[in-house]
């Protein structure tokens, strides 16, 4: 489509630089062609003894595809043998044929000519569900090394227009060519890069309001009284264990004290309600600049279902419909299956937890001076550190059991089980990543008991109390280590992997002569119907993608997963890491052009798939834009001390009568304020807690945070009514942000009016010219 007749939207993400389109790119496709380079190839070891089960079932396969009038070179290279396959133009003339009849498909583009991605998609389908006499498909045969791959080839015209555009570090800042990667890739991997890119630049205002709170952070703690209450503070802290511990001295922890208030201020409530509303604003957005480009696309219209059904067609005039199933049995299995998994899952990251409350005991009890202080920064790192392997082990498992768990369920098309396994997938991930940041988030320090009575495990580790100025850093540090860790790895290891794989063949396959001449000038032209290279310059073709990185049904699935779950990090408990938004936008500018550099270079093309939406990954993104509010309303709520210092200024503190100096500061006193005392006496050699006191013996007294008796360690007022203004602020918080989200969503249509308008008008035209057709 011309330049001029694109709508306003992909017109103001030209604007912002996200895309960088070429008016030409939406012309029509050019027409049927023989490529070059054929649509899919097969790849087996070369065997020598014809007489094995392996070379019948191979040879047997060829002959199936060959009955359907496919066009099959065979070509052999030492122990490996390539199986070029070129279907013949009847199959493509009737899948046109199908779209212009189906009910979802006819307003596809493709019912005017048959783009190449179009090809390689309808032969990877029919290469699938081509089975041979024993029943055995592709994908089984190999499982059983009857063929060792298979895979579509990179078109070298085009890969090297990529490459020079949008796959290289160089263009990091610049816009992505959004419809040629769909015209070379499909619209699934366009989408998921016009998304990604979307995401990208809307983190800009976030993490530069993240970056303002941070400063804000360090401005607040250097005036703020409380840092000098602790830092001047010669209060005595009761000891971190029962047996072997020693009382401590509260201004011990000066250092933690500045890291704490670094998050924990008045600026982190404003990023909260703002994450919230961002999020929603994001999702908006996103459904409008999606719903343009589908419709630039002719795909608005589009059934995955359906396509299928119009393959199976293609591929076998004589199919019978796949049943849908459902049983209450198997679905009652698997919510059983799912739910003891997520057991399972938080068992395991509880051991976190147990690390960490063994790991402080040993610390304060062997007096370790350099480590133990009330902080414990060491056991938090360290157990930051152990969560990040948990996850590491876990996300293996959680694959192979979310994939069994969807083979179990028999679905009906590839979309639902996609869309199945996607939700199970998340689930299971969701529960390893953030199962131990709840527990930061909202348990530590909370049940932990008090002197004398303290809450054990095993009877013997006392669990972990809060420092007096809040639990949020604990919450802070283990959500850097995770970011930076998962970040930093998994993307040394996404483009390591490949490159390394594509050397390490490389050496190990032999080296064929240059393209000769005659072929090199085909592939610089226009090819025409029958052109073909040589012999040579196919293999070596074939050789080089056959070296790349192999690629699967779920390659895009994992580049949306782990963006998936860094929106979880980046939206759920930012009120305690305002820098997330930060790290995110610089990963993301990253990750767009390492997935663009691995896709162009180093793996082998994926299949092109047909879609119009980002699938059930809107609706888990609109599911944690929900848990955000919940979860950061918690977080400023119940973790952090936020509503306790407001109690205090406005009800305790020196300004609650309105009798202080004009230059008291109203803060001052607060950390006594959050203290009750314990009485202690000595008892071979060492301070013991006793709620009965000899007569006649003059008790020590230490400190510890709570709002609790001296006498009979009731809670005193103040903590019933600190808690009610936790509630309270929760529920107001939760009101007003949701209230806000609503408005946001029902200002902002989900998708604008003028494609909308071109919908109309496009479907009004084809029935015009569907109502001449029948009066001719």
């Amino acid at each position: 489509m011309p330049l001029h007749n694109r709508q306003s939207s992909i017109e103001m993400l030209e604007l912002l630089g996200v895309v960088k389109e070429n008016g030409n790119e939406q012309q029509s496709f050019p027409p049927v062609h023989t490529p070059l380079s054929y649509d899919y190839v097969l790849v087996a070891k070369t065997i020598n003894n014809q007489e094995r089960e392996t070379f019948r079932k191979q040879t047997e396969y060829i002959e199936e595809l060959k009955k359907k009038n496919f066009k099959v070179t065979k070509i052999i290279d030492d122990n490996l043998v390539f199986y070029g396959i070129q279907a013949p133009k009847e199959i493509f003339e009737k899948y046109r044929y199908l779209l212009k009849v189906s009910d979802a498909c006819n307003w596809s583009s493709d019912q005017s000519a048959v783009s190449l991605s179009t090809r390689i998609r309808i032969v990877h389908f029919i290469l699938g569900h081509t089975k041979i006499r024993s029943g055995e498909n592709l994908r089984e045969l190999i499982k059983m090394k009857v063929f060792e791959t298979k895979f579509c080839l990179h078109e070298k015209k085009k890969q090297r227009e990529l490459k020079a555009g949008w796959a290289r570090w160089t263009a990091c800042l610049q816009g992505q060519p959004i419809t040629a990667v769909r015209n070379y890739f499909g619209e699934k991997v366009a989408l998921y890069f016009l998304w990604l890119g979307w995401y990208t630049f809307l983190l800009i205002p976030p993490a530069i309001i993240g970056i303002i709170i941070f400063l804000y952070g360090i401005s607040y703690y250097k005036h703020s009284p409380l840092l000098n209450e602790v830092c001047n503070s010669n209060t005595t802290m009761c000891p971190l264990c029962d047996k072997g511990c020693e009382e401590w001295q509260l201004n011990d922890t000066c250092i933690y004290t500045k890291v704490t208030l670094l998050f924990d201020n008045e600026g982190t409530v404003f990023f909260a309600m703002f994450m919230a509303i961002w999020a929603t604003l994001f999702l908006e957005f996103w459904k409008r600049h999606r719903a343009t480009y589908v419709c630039e696309w002719k795909v608005s219209d589009w059934s995955e279902e359906e396509e299928e059904l119009i393959l199976e067609l293609v591929n076998d005039v004589n199919c019978e419909p796949k049943k849908f199933k459902h049983s209450y049995w198997t679905s009652s299995l698997i919510f059983i299956c799912v739910t003891i998994m997520i057991l399972v899952i938080i068992s395991l990251t509880s051991a976190v937890v147990v690390f960490r409350v063994i790991a402080a005991d040993f610390l304060a009890k062997y007096k370790l001076k350099s480590l133990s202080s009330h902080s414990n920064i060491p056991v938090m790192v360290l157990g930051g550190f152990l969560h990040y392997f948990i996850i590491t082990i876990m996300t293996r498992v959680n694959w192979i059991v979310a994939r069994k768990l969807c083979d179990m369920e028999e679905i009906r098309s590839f979309a639902s089980t996609e869309k199945s396994f996607t939700v199970k997938m998340f689930t299971f991930q969701f529960f390893t990543y953030f199962t131990s940041l709840f527990y930061a988030a909202f348990i530590l320090g909370r049940i932990n008991g008090r002197p004398g009575n303290y809450v054990k495990i095993a009877g013997r580790w006392r669990l972990e109390e809060c420092h007096p100025t809040g639990c949020l850093t604990d919450l802070f540090i283990q959500m850097t280590i995770i970011m930076v860790l998962k970040q930093t790895i998994s993307n040394v290891f996404e483009f390591t992997g490949p490159w390394l794989c594509r050397l390490w063949k490389g050496k190990r396959t032999q080296k064929l002569q240059r393209k000769c001449a005659h072929c090199y000038l085909k592939d610089d032209s226009d090819t025409k119907d029958g052109d073909e290279l040589c012999e040579n310059c196919k293999l070596r073709d074939w050789l080089s993608n056959y070296r790349l990185n192999d690629v699967d049904s779920f390659s895009l699935f994992r580049e949306f997963l782990e963006m998936v779950i860094q929106f979880s990090f980046t939206t759920l408990f930012v009120a305690a890491f305002p820098l997330a938004p930060l790290l995110a936008f610089i990963n993301n500018v990253i990750e767009i052009r390492l997935d663009a550099i691995k896709m162009v270079t180093l793996e082998r093309r994926m299949v092109p798939k047909k879609t119009n939406n980002i699938g059930v990954w809107l609706d888990i993104l609109e599911a944690i834009g929900v848990l955000a509010v919940i979860v950061n309303g918690l977080v400023i709520g119940v973790s952090s001390d936020f509503i306790p210092r407001l109690v205090y200024r406005y009800h305790y503190g020196p300004c609650a009568q309105g009798t202080a100096a004009p230059d008291t500061d109203c803060m001052v006193g607060y950390i006594n304020n959050t203290l009750s005392v314990a009485p202690m006496i000595y008892v071979n050699d060492s301070y013991k807690y006793s709620e009965n006191i000899p007569p006649g013996e003059e008790p020590f007294y230490c400190s510890y945070k709570d709002y609790r008796s001296k006498d009979d360690y009731s809670h005193t007022h103040q903590f019933w009514i600190i808690l009610a203004a936790r509630f309270a602020f929760v529920i107001l918080f939760e009101h007003v942000v949701v209230i806000c989200k609503f408005i946001a969503a029902w200002f902002i249509p989900s998708a604008p009016m003028e494609v909308k308008n071109c919908r109309l008008s496009d479907k009004l035209k084809r029935l015009k010219e569907e109502l001449q057709s029948f009066e001719a």
